[in-house]
């Protein structure tokens, strides 16, 4: 007998039984959607499921880990080459930050929004807010963003009129040319878009896809932009009805708004006023009638000098029915609205704090005036109600509001209550720069203007460039390290209830538009001029963008015209007019499909989101449920590329072959929906990805060959 070759084989079974597979770190994988929580949206009180996966028979323990609580989980079932493990929390008032531990054999780690790492950093924890809902019309809504002004002029008799009043020391000017571009001093410019031109439209949207409607400031205001508030309970005659229309426009040269007669009568008569607000009622009825909402905007921050509050411009100063301003009297009612800087310059008081020293954007001053604060709640709970029904508020420089944080947060969190004691499903939604997890902690704001977690890291992945075209760094370029980090990071910033609705813009009114970002020209309009903005762009990277946009967590947001093609450096170049008549239609088609795309996927709208692979100019993931998945790659090189992706990471099986079909391809040929099959072997699939191009493709369960 071979003692030495039994004693090999002694060595070799015990190997082979105290053997275990690898530790598959890409196989675990948790989220905040209902996928792997229930309810997604719990109440105090409520007991949740909270679930994660890894791979079959891979790991020997989970707990899961929230304040002081190290829980066990539990195996529940087996699946497709996966475990899932599951445990129970009763909530409680507070939020929970939470995390995963495994150990398989001698490995030790943990699993948060990083992923498997061997350290626990807070910012990555999981987290239930009880109570914090957002409306389930915002998740996953396309959004499009309306700067009234320059949309469509629908009614030419409530055009402004050149000289009709004076603003920041120059008359306003009506612009005949509809296609003539913004000029470098734009904000006294008007080009006569207004609500009846909306109405006009609201079918083309429909037909885009558009599922909400947010409009920049409506309410009456003498720039063309609106953010300086001249009176918020009344919707521009110049964007509604002028019903009693007289007086005289300024003579050349005079500057006082006192002697502007025609457009007192026009913005104090309340014939117009109340002419404007009941057209606003019937144009938020028909955008209802066709499925659709509505936002507003809200500059709760600050004024304008021709608020009726402050007066400044001696506008409402002898009008029948309106107190004297704070600027007028210092008897007056207002007085406590603003903070004013010397009590001896009454009247006609100059001395008052500006947003940032602006004093056309008087601050106003909420703790100093209790009257102040019950006006602006009662404003905050007038539009969401009856008779205007509006479905949400966009908030202007939210962070800015008060003269404290404390204060700033107390402000909001009432504010909250109001506007969801009046309308439950109203949508608050704030601009924000930076980190914003203090106000998103379910008793504030719903979400954000996705800044930190979309428009950046995309704009930087794809052309290089600052979001206001003043800077290109070809380090960033096509770096998906930093797109992945940046995304990870800044998405972990977010509960789920705010991620799925945050607002996902390429472009908007304060920074240049994305297809002007993709010629990688650093500057501004008035240094470069109109023109350099449409020239050298590449439309293909556009493309890439919007499908990322389409297929990304959060409200896809459409800011007018991009659709159509059109480009502009930063404010005010990026409000040019909707082209209407030189569209650029093979873009318009390209939205109207990748909008279906997105609606017609639950996964892109609730699904979770996984990074599959990357590279440089390269990036893949996966959107998916527990039955749909998608997986999408982005090559943004000049070079077609084949890509490996191992998708079983999305819980497809690698034990049988699968098919996936081809939903859309785009590249620097334009885009596809030419059906194509992939096949799937063993969890793994190839994708020809076009240079400049995207590819989305869907597995195909059996029953739906």
């Amino acid at each position: 007998m071979n003692y030495e070759n039994l004693t090999d084989a002694r060595k070799i079974q015990e190997y082979v039984t105290n053997m275990r597979p690898t530790f598959n770190k890409r196989a675990v994988f948790s989220d905040e959607t209902e996928n792997y929580r229930t309810p997604a949206e719990p109440e105090a009180g409520d007991t949740v499921n909270i679930r994660i996966r890894t791979k079959k028979n891979n790991v020997d323990f989970v707990f899961l880990v929230y304040d002081d609580v190290r829980q066990p989980m539990k195996w529940l079932n087996s699946k497709d080459g996966f475990d899932y493990y599951g445990t129970d929390v009763k909530l409680g008032n507070e939020t929970i930050r939470y995390y995963f531990e495994i150990i398989s054999g001698k490995i030790h780690c943990y699993y948060n929004q990083i992923g498997v790492t061997r350290e626990i950093d807070d910012h990555y924890c999981f987290g239930i807010v009880p109570g914090f809902k957002t409306p389930d019309w915002a998740k996953g809504a396309v959004m499009y963003q309306i700067f009234v002004d320059r949309f469509r002029n629908g009614d030419p008799s409530n055009d402004v009129v050149s000289g009709e009043y004076a603003y920041i020391d120059e008359h306003v000017k009506k612009v005949e040319d509809w296609n003539r571009p913004p000029q470098a001093m734009d904000v006294r410019d008007f080009y006569g878009g207004d609500l009846q031109g909306v109405l006009d439209k609201l079918d083309y949207l429909k037909e885009l896809g558009v599922d909400v409607i947010y409009f920049n400031p409506l309410f009456v205001s003498p720039s063309n932009h609106k953010y300086d508030s001249q009176d918020y309970d009344y919707i521009d005659p110049h964007y509604g009805k002028i019903v009693k229309d007289g007086g005289e426009v300024l003579t050349d040269g005079d500057m006082e708004n006192a002697h502007a007669t025609k457009y007192i009568e026009r913005v104090t008569d309340k014939v117009n006023l109340e002419a404007s607000n009941a057209f606003f009622v019937c144009i938020v009825e028909e955008i209802h009638k066709r499925g659709m909402k509505v936002i507003l905007d809200g500059v709760f921050n600050h004024c304008g000098s021709f608020n009726k509050w402050l007066d400044r411009e001696q506008i409402y100063e002898n009008q029948i029915g309106y107190e004297k301003g704070a600027y007028i009297s210092q008897d007056s009612p207002y007085r406590t609205f603003f903070r004013f800087h010397n009590e001896y310059s009454w009247p006609y008081n100059q001395f008052y704090d500006g947003w940032w020293g602006h004093d056309t954007l008087p601050k106003l001053n909420y703790e100093e005036s209790p009257r102040l604060y019950d006006y602006i709640m009662s404003i905050a709970r007038k539009w969401v109600s009856p008779p205007y029904n509006v479905d949400g508020w966009r908030l202007d420089v939210a962070a800015d509001l008060g003269h404290s944080n404390e204060y700033n947060h107390q402000f909001w969190r009432e504010f909250r209550r109001n506007v969801k004691e009046a309308n439950p499903d109203a949508l608050i939604l704030a601009e924000h720069y930076g980190e914003a997890r203090s106000w998103l902690e379910g008793d504030q704001w719903d979400t954000v203007m996705n800044y930190d977690a979309f428009m950046e890291p995309v704009t930087w992945f794809l052309t290089g460039m600052e979001k206001h075209s003043d800077e290109f760094n070809e380090g960033m370029l096509g770096n998906s390290d930093c797109f992945i980090g940046s995304m990870k990071y800044h998405m972990a910033s977010f509960y789920a209830p705010s991620l799925m609705t945050a607002m996902n813009e390429l472009s908007n009114h304060d920074h240049s538009r994305f297809l002007t970002r993709t010629n990688h020209k650093v500057g501004r309009v008035e240094n470069l001029g109109s023109e350099a903005a449409q020239q050298d762009i590449n439309k293909a990277v556009f493309r890439e963008a919007v499908v990322i946009q389409m297929t990304w967590p959060g409200a896809p947001t459409i800011y007018y015209g991009d659709e159509a093609g059109l480009c502009g450096f930063t404010d005010p170049d990026n409000r040019r007019t909707y082209p209407w008549g030189r569209e650029d239609q093979e873009l318009i088609a390209f939205h109207k499909d990748i909008i279906r795309i997105h609606k017609e996927n639950r996964e892109l709208l609730r699904g979770s989101v996984k990074f599959l692979a990357n590279d440089y100019q390269q990036i893949s993931y996966g959107r998916f449920t527990d039955r749909e998945k998608t997986v999408v790659t982005i090559n943004n090189s000049d070079e077609t590329k084949m890509v490996e992706l191992s998708v079983w990471e999305l819980g497809i099986p690698r034990s049988r072959t699968c098919k996936f079909k081809q939903l859309m391809v785009t590249g620097d040929f334009g885009y596809s929906l030419v059906k194509k099959i992939h096949e799937c072997r063993a969890g793994v699939i190839h994708l020809e990805v076009p240079s400049h191009g995207a590819i989305i493709v869907k597995c195909v369960l059996d029953q739906e060959e």
